[in-house]
């Protein structure tokens, strides 16, 4: 009798341990697959600026915040396609500086890229320019379809996604401006007929999609101030 009981419990055992396999397996088998993992944001330049090209003792870090003495850019080490540039900026009082993506000249950067304007529109020498000079536009080429930028002194957040030959800019929660480069087949003039500066002197439908990234330094006299300058590559 003892036999048969022993018999049975172990029988009993068994039939559990394989009934929790096999519901831990159909467990297994009845999750979602994993989500393919979000690219991931990433600081843009190094806090001692080593990724970065530049003319000595031009652009300094200090407190987060990276500003330049002369007017001279800085560009990233290496070339970047379809991303999205997350950063603030800091105008002063007569600011007019920039940000240069899809750069593939750094030497003769102006026709060879595309620059997201950064201007302190408040200034009468910018608000009275073209609106196509204006903080948000595409310089040269098309405006801003708003005026978002804050006073100087105050920061600004600009998300800039650039996918292809669609560059589209985020000012302060405003989308600003939405470009297909494609569009852009004269040197001469804007698909809308407006006349673009001269030195502007490469059609942007021409130039690559992939590039350095940069910032303008203190151009026209005014400093600029940026930071927490993140970016995110997308496929």
């Amino acid at each position: 009798m003892r036999t048969r009981s022993l018999i049975i419990l172990c029988l009993a055992f068994s039939l559990a341990i394989a009934a929790t396999a096999a519901c831990k397996k159909a467990e297994e088998s009845a999750a979602p697959a994993a989500a393919p993992r979000e690219p991931r944001w990433a600081d843009l330049f190094a806090p001692d600026l080593s990724n970065a090209e530049f003319p000595a003792g031009i652009w300094t870090v200090a407190d987060g915040v990276l500003t330049a003495s002369e007017d001279q850019a800085i560009w990233t080490k290496r070339d970047y396609e379809n991303f999205v540039l997350d950063l603030e900026f800091m105008t002063a009082p007569g600011t007019n500086s920039g940000v240069i993506v899809y750069c593939s000249d750094v030497a003769n950067w102006i026709p060879n890229s595309v620059e997201i304007q950064v201007a302190d529109d408040f200034a009468d020498e910018w608000a009275k320019a073209p609106a196509t000079w204006h903080c948000g536009a595409i310089f040269g080429h098309l405006a801003p379809a708003k005026s978002a930028v804050k006073k100087p002194g105050e920061w600004n957040r600009y998300t800039i996604t650039c996918a292809g030959k669609r560059i589209s800019v985020v000012l302060n929660g405003e989308t600003v401006t939405d470009m297909d480069m494609s569009l852009w087949t004269s040197a001469k003039a804007n698909p809308d007929g407006g006349e673009m500066p001269a030195w502007l002197s490469r059609p942007k439908a021409e130039l690559a999609t992939k590039g350095r990234i940069g910032f303008q330094g203190k151009h026209a006299g005014a400093p600029i101030y940026f930071r927490n300058v993140k970016i995110k590559e997308m496929q």
